[in-house]
């Protein structure tokens, strides 16, 4: 099973609790986009439009996906489009943070089926806990539930993650980054480390699945539509 979603956007979104309504847009670039530890494009490329207001978010966001194509990749030549949508609510009680919301993601070119999942999240200091309760469509077989947890230590523009899944999905990454903004632009490294279930790659001498390892690079540049 693959469940989808990635470090270019976490959609455990939430804000806290802005003034004013905000409406801006957004583009990057990913040397290769991940979801949540699984492989999904080489050099992919994004965008979207998210609205905020006290608390409330919702937005769309695309990016170009080509499972297989990269090498030493296994998967089908499909390629299409992610397409999400997402809404919720966030803010904070003291140091406290906290966000509910639903998520949907969307494929063109039949490069996969339909998820749909609850998003919770709860911060403190620096750590943040997200929790996604979800169901994939499955094509024409049975109905799959899964559950996606993880618990993030970010400090100073550097961070931690540990993430898996449960019930009918399994395995988990750990991943280590930092991310910046220079002059405007979004700058971000990340090193993934991913399990055998999740890797999608194969010994070559046996063919049997191996861990993997990945280094990873992002731009991305915000714009404001007030």
């Amino acid at each position: 099973m693959n469940v989808r979603r990635s470090a270019l956007v976490a959609l455990t979104l939430f804000t806290t609790g802005a003034a004013q309504a905000d409406l801006s847009a957004n583009i990057g670039f990913a040397s290769d986009y991940f979801f949540r530890g699984i492989y999904q494009s080489q050099s992919a490329a994004s965008g979207g439009v998210d609205y905020e207001n006290n608390g409330f978010y919702a937005g769309v966001w695309a990016v170009d996906v080509s499972d297989g194509l990269s090498a030493g990749y296994d998967g089908s030549d499909a390629t299409g489009l992610e397409v999400d949508g997402y809404f919720g609510y966030g803010g904070e009680v003291g140091d406290f943070t906290y966000g509910v919301g639903f998520t949907g993601y969307y494929y063109t070119q039949d490069f996969d089926d339909t998820y749909q999942e609850i998003n919770l999240s709860g911060g403190y200091g620096i750590a943040t806990l997200d929790v996604a309760i979800g169901q994939y469509s499955n094509f024409s077989g049975p109905t799959l539930d899964y559950t996606y947890y993880a618990l993030t230590l970010e400090k100073n523009g550097f961070y931690g993650k540990y993430a898996g899944f449960s019930q009918d999905a399994d395995g988990d990454y750990f991943e280590l980054g930092y991310g910046a903004t220079v002059s405007d632009i979004d700058l971000g490294v990340y090193v993934l480390f991913n399990d055998k279930v999740l890797s999608g790659i194969a010994d070559t001498a046996s063919g049997a699945p191996t861990d993997n390892n990945s280094i990873v690079f992002t731009i991305g540049k915000s714009f404001d539509l007030k």
